[in-house]
């Protein structure tokens, strides 16, 4: 089974640069996507011509802004989206799709944002998902993906020392959340399991000073597996030559 994520930072600007034909090359089972940017009808007229993937959407009650999205070949179990509480459901963030194997969570963790204005809220929204993780993880196995928004390590951001405590996505209160969520749920961060020793593949570049193309990034999105089913993870990729998004699409093959 493959499964592939990717941060389009919108959903209708990226159909416009060939979202339909690297979906169709990946030729995942599921394709996840994070910042649709759009109303769930708007996410359905934008998808329309990709065939043969059922499409879940969950999206933010503020238009144009988050918004998650699922493009699966078979129909799941079963379909919902958000964590239950009502502060942090309001912004689309969360779709999940259980399969007969396991739970797929897609996730779009929110960012502290500029001067670190919104960190207290992520601390929040960071133990509040943990705990609805740790809930599902009584029944199914989980694999969670999307935008975590963070680099966990130094390893995982080409300036840890300028960007430690100082920039949203590398504070220790975000590395400190996400920590705790692996342990807590016994989670394995599947691209650093099976590439431990490389550093330079990230998933996100800033916009700005031409960063994409000196490969000044930071690797915010994971493929996160429970560890009950790590010996079923086969691959685990980050696919930085496609282009089209301030993100790069991840991906994640396992065999049941």
């Amino acid at each position: 089974m493959k499964l592939v994520s990717w941060n389009v930072n919108g959903i209708r600007a990226s159909v416009k640069k060939g979202f339909e034909e690297i979906v169709k090359d990946f030729d995942a089972d599921v394709f996840c996507v994070q910042e649709t940017k759009a109303q769930d009808d708007q996410v359905a007229e934008a998808l329309k011509d990709v065939s043969d993937y059922e499409l879940f959407s969950n999206s933010s009650e503020r238009k144009g802004y988050s918004g998650t999205g699922i493009l699966s070949k078979s129909t799941p179990v079963k379909f919902d989206k958000d964590m239950g509480v009502n502060v942090h459901d309001l912004e689309g963030r969360i779709t999940h799709s259980e399969f007969e194997h396991f739970h797929l969570i897609n996730v779009y963790i929110p960012n502290s944002g500029s001067g670190l204005k919104r960190l207290d809220y992520r601390a929040q929204w960071d133990k509040d998902f943990t705990n609805y993780l740790k809930e599902l993880s009584k029944t199914k196995p989980l694999i969670i993906t999307g935008d975590f928004n963070v680099a966990h390590t130094a390893n995982d951001l080409a300036n840890p020392k300028s960007n430690y405590n100082k920039t949203s996505g590398f504070t220790q209160v975000e590395i400190d959340g996400f920590e705790h969520m692996l342990k807590e749920i016994n989670l394995v961060d599947s691209f650093r399991k099976l590439h431990p020793t490389t550093f330079d593949k990230y998933t996100f570049w800033s916009a700005r000073g031409g960063a994409r193309g000196r490969n000044v990034g930071w690797r915010l999105d994971y493929f996160l597996v429970s560890e009950s089913i790590w010996d079923k993870v086969t691959s685990a990729e980050i696919h930085d030559q496609v282009m089209g998004s301030d993100h790069c699409p991840i991906s994640l093959e396992i065999e049941f």
